[in-house]
């Protein structure tokens, strides 16, 4: 795998945490100060189009009962067979994450090349779960307690307590994830709140990024 470029060209900060804990709206926050986003859901998304070699595998794999009339893949009926069953999880993992990550490079160093953008967040749900904490130099974990996490999952995608535990079960705990964090953004208190810490953030890294300069 081909290497992060140097520290002083392009800082990256992964931004993950639970799910519906509000990554992606800390992540649209820090895209207005000026961080561009790398989004591994739209990574993954790229990677398993129609007639892509891991879309190949994947069906080979799972069955022609994963796919839509259109031939993209059922993401919902995909996840239901990967969060009941572990092994599915990582084999699926091990079809797509080697593709993940080359895509992930090539945006990176498209922006390491013009240097338009010296901050640059890579957005990686399953940043520890699937070990790719050496692609980024800093994380930002975004918290929010555990029974918020399901309230807010079960209102989201419309499904039943059981179902979002199950899910959250699939992942690292929240509060296991606090302890790998460089920075954390608490985004249980409202819009205005976050934005606060997000701000403050934003003056620690630029400050970070100028020193290594």
């Amino acid at each position: 795998m081909s290497s992060l470029p140097n520290q002083a060209e392009t800082l990256i900060l992964g931004v993950t945490g639970g799910i519906a804990s509000g990554k992606s709206t800390v992540a649209d926050m820090l895209r207005e100060l000026g961080a561009p986003m790398i989004d591994f859901d739209l990574l993954a998304r790229e990677v398993v189009a129609p007639g892509r070699p891991a879309w190949k595998e994947i069906v080979d794999y799972f069955g022609t009962a994963i796919l839509l009339k259109d031939g993209f893949l059922d993401r919902k009926k995909l996840a239901g067979l990967v969060f009941k069953d572990p092994g599915n999880r990582r084999k699926l993992e091990s079809i797509t994450h080697p593709g993940i990550r080359d895509l992930f490079l090539k945006r990176v160093k498209e922006f390491t090349k013009t240097g338009s953008a010296p901050i640059v967040q890579a957005v990686i749900p399953l940043l520890f779960e699937a070990g790719l904490q050496e692609l980024v130099h800093k994380i930002l974990v975004v918290y929010i307690p555990r029974e918020l996490q399901i309230e807010r999952l079960t209102k989201r995608d419309h499904i039943s307590r059981e179902q979002a535990e199950r899910i959250l079960k699939a992942q690292l705990p929240i509060e296991d994830k606090l302890k790998h964090a460089d920075f954390v953004i608490r985004n249980e208190k409202g819009l205005k709140e976050t934005q606060k810490q997000v701000l403050a953030l934003w003056k620690t890294l630029t400050m970070e990024q100028e020193r290594r300069r």
